[in-house]
């Protein structure tokens, strides 16, 4: 017994399985996934170099607050894409939520948090609609968003008769003006707003119903989950952000135009598709980095 303990003692172990080596081929297609990050830094330290404002401190933090605005609405668009559809009217949520909450303040003279309440839930309130008319109208997103878009832009043109919004008073636009050591407080938000997401995607029932829904919805549906209620979940939850975006833009700007927040909508839609919708952080990467290009 014991030559045999000390037979199987001696023996040497097993070598460990040698990892296999990416050929050359394997492994240009994974620098070629991270091209856009080469690109980014080339571009960054070009702009850099042509003109001296481009890394002081000023242009860094108005990047930093247009990207609030931007990430939130990338957020937005996200939950929507995530499930497998789009929202074009994300914007249009954005601008007239605020001219709601604005006027409500101003007009019906609604304390200012109700207004700020008024106009999100009104934001919310469309987010649920396009839901609907989605799910259970059986509508095809692209074009129901596109028509909820239009409606909206019309909407707020008639609500504002084409002037723009100011007068605001002081704590409603407390939120865009505040800083803390010279650093605006809104991107803040976006912190907490990206915390939240990863939170929620990573680590609940709903996150995992986003991406089954997404990723095969008929076999989500075997599954047990419910698909037409996680996708107006979807959709509500990416109408509240946009008018949280909203009430932000338009504190930060002071004002709200007849066509307010239109310019962030292709924007919008490219940060979560360029960065990848599976990866929330990438969202808000690149919602800096598309507002880090056009500073330049």
């Amino acid at each position: 017994m014991s030559a045999q303990t000390d037979h199987i003692a001696g023996q040497t172990p097993a070598p460990a399985l040698a990892r296999p080596r990416r050929t050359v081929a394997q492994r240009l297609q994974a620098g070629l996934a991270h091209v856009v990050w080469f690109w980014l830094a080339g571009l960054v330290i070009i702009f850099g170099l042509l003109n001296p404002f481009f890394f002081s401190t000023s242009n860094m933090q108005n990047v930093l607050v247009q990207a609030t605005v931007l990430g939130l609405l990338g957020l937005a668009q996200s939950l929507v894409l995530l499930v497998g559809e789009i929202d074009l009217s994300i914007a249009a949520i954005t601008g007239l939520s605020s001219a709601l909450g604005a006027l409500a303040v101003q007009s019906l003279g609604l304390p200012v948090p109700a207004g700020i309440l008024l106009g999100i839930g009104v934001a919310t309130l469309i987010g649920f609609v396009n839901g609907l008319c989605v799910t259970k109208l059986r509508m095809v997103s692209l074009i129901e968003s596109l028509g909820m878009m239009i409606t909206l832009q019309g909407a707020l043109l008639a609500l504002t008769k084409g002037n723009t919004i100011t007068d605001m008073p002081d704590s409603y636009n407390w939120i865009g003006q505040a800083t803390v050591g010279g650093w605006p407080v809104m991107p803040l938000v976006l912190l907490i707003g990206f915390i939240a997401m990863g939170f929620t995607l990573r680590r609940t029932i709903l996150g995992r119903s986003l991406y089954a829904t997404g990723g095969n919805a008929a076999a989500a549906l075997v599954a047990g989950i419910r698909v037409p209620r996680i996708k107006i979940i979807a959709f509500t939850l990416s109408g509240f952000i946009s008018g949280v975006a909203g009430w932000l833009l338009a504190a930060w700007q002071m004002a709200i135009t007849s066509n307010q927040g239109e310019g962030f909508l292709l924007y919008a839609i490219a940060a979560p598709i360029i960065g990848g919708v599976l990866i929330f952080v990438a969202v808000a990467v690149d919602a800096l980095r598309v507002n880090v290009l056009g500073e330049a």
